[in-house]
């Protein structure tokens, strides 16, 4: 039995149209001989009625008036609603399906409500569905406990249902459709020549994932990784195959650089955070980094002098972070406004000609960077939030990512 997993998020199933084309892409599958497993999520956006913010804002009080569990059993309603709906319309449309919760799908959970973690799926039930019906639907983001309640696996779970199922079922590839068109070298609304790749190695779109990109999470890549089953991100609305992320992947291009860069990602709404050490910087960088850790604050893009501490929150815990400083006796000199950007490529580590490329690109336009560093496979820069254009840009085009 040839098995293909197939995730559409909620902008693809939102409106009739956009179902029309879910199906269409059902139906080419089941043609070429596939049972296809569709993992959906919930429909559209808030303030859409089933999504999942929406049914959030069912409740007052979040997390004091109800429990993690019951909020669990609230929002799983979309994915379980979307489940229903497709498999309805598919029906409709003379293709034999039935929908599953994540539950009667297999996917045992621990029990950390609403970032629940997959420990295994038992997928007896859906192939015993599979032998009656071509497309077994299956409502993503959950699960269930060994005890049976409900949970949830936190932002990005339809991705994450769609790889623990493709690995599971020992699928031919995991396809996850949405609304552009594949993984592009940037983000297409701040670079003006971003391109599509064709083909990114499970490294690389881990990396970019990580460091802002927001097309497929990386988590669901780790796990495809780990199994080895191909990926692909697709258009809902294209019949182009997209990008496939894989274990290796050719390239024939003519530019050490260009071979050597993948992308660039970003992450805006970023704080700089720098503290003056006058002695013991070891003693201060372990005071103020457990601080940060117990009131639940990540810390990142973390350089240590001997005179100075440097490291980036996310800005909406600027207040608390400070807070905490003020009460350890610290003064921090706070830079708001701030955005990351992260050039991600294989083999970067020992290239001279990329980080001064960079900081050639940079200088010429007129950028001031805050902060920089740099790893075998990706080189990071801090800047200013009204720079983040051009710093693309300008990276994008020095890089040779506008090239195919």
């Amino acid at each position: 039995m040839d098995i293909l997993v197939q995730k559409f998020g909620g902008t693809s199933v939102q409106t009739a149209e956009s179902r029309e084309h879910v199906t269409g892409h059902i139906k080419e599958a089941v043609g070429a001989g596939y049972k296809v497993a569709v993992v959906v999520s919930a429909m559209g956006r808030s303030p859409d009625p089933y999504a999942t913010d929406t049914l959030l804002g069912l409740v007052d009080d979040l997390g004091q008036n109800s429990s993690d569990r019951e909020l669990d059993l609230l929002v799983s309603c979309g994915e379980t609603i979307s489940a229903v709906k497709m498999a309805n319309e598919l029906g409709k449309r003379d293709v034999s399906a039935t929908a599953l919760t994540g539950a009667q799908a297999g996917f045992i959970t621990d029990d950390h409500f609403t970032e629940a973690t997959i420990k295994r799926i038992e997928t007896k039930r859906l192939m015993h569905e599979f032998k009656t019906h071509d497309v077994v639907v299956v409502a993503g983001f959950q699960g269930r406990t060994e005890q049976g309640d409900i949970t949830t696996l936190g932002r990005g779970g339809s991705d994450t249902s769609a790889a623990a199922l493709g690995a599971a079922l020992k699928a031919e590839r995991i396809e996850i459709f949405t609304d552009v068109s594949g993984i592009m070298t940037a983000d297409p609304r701040v670079v003006d020549d971003a391109r599509l790749l064709d083909v990114v190695t499970y490294k690389e779109i881990c990396d970019l994932a990580y460091q802002g990109a927001k097309v497929v999470h990386p988590y669901a890549v780790e796990i495809a990784m780990q199994d080895k089953i191909p990926m692909r991100v697709r258009s809902n609305y294209s019949s182009e195959t997209g990008t496939l992320i894989t274990e290796t992947k050719e390239t024939e291009t003519e530019s050490r650089t260009a071979q050597l860069m993948t992308g660039i990602a970003h992450m805006s709404e970023v704080t700089q955070i720098q503290i003056v050490i006058n002695d013991e910087i070891n003693h201060h960088q372990t005071l103020v980094f457990e601080a940060m850790a117990d009131a639940g604050i990540s810390v990142d893009f973390i350089n240590v002098s001997q005179s100075k501490l440097i490291y980036t929150i996310p800005h909406k815990l600027m207040d608390k972070a400070v807070q905490i400083l003020d009460s350890l006796g610290y003064e921090p000199e706070i830079t708001q406004n701030c955005a990351k950007v992260c050039a991600v490529g294989p083999e970067i580590t020992g290239v001279p000609d990329v980080s001064s490329k960079i900081n050639g690109a940079l200088t010429n336009s007129d950028v001031q960077v805050l902060q920089s560093a740099e790893s075998h496979t990706t080189i990071w820069v801090l800047v200013h939030d009204k720079d983040l254009k051009v710093t693309m840009n300008a990276l994008h085009q020095t890089l040779g990512l506008a090239e195919a």
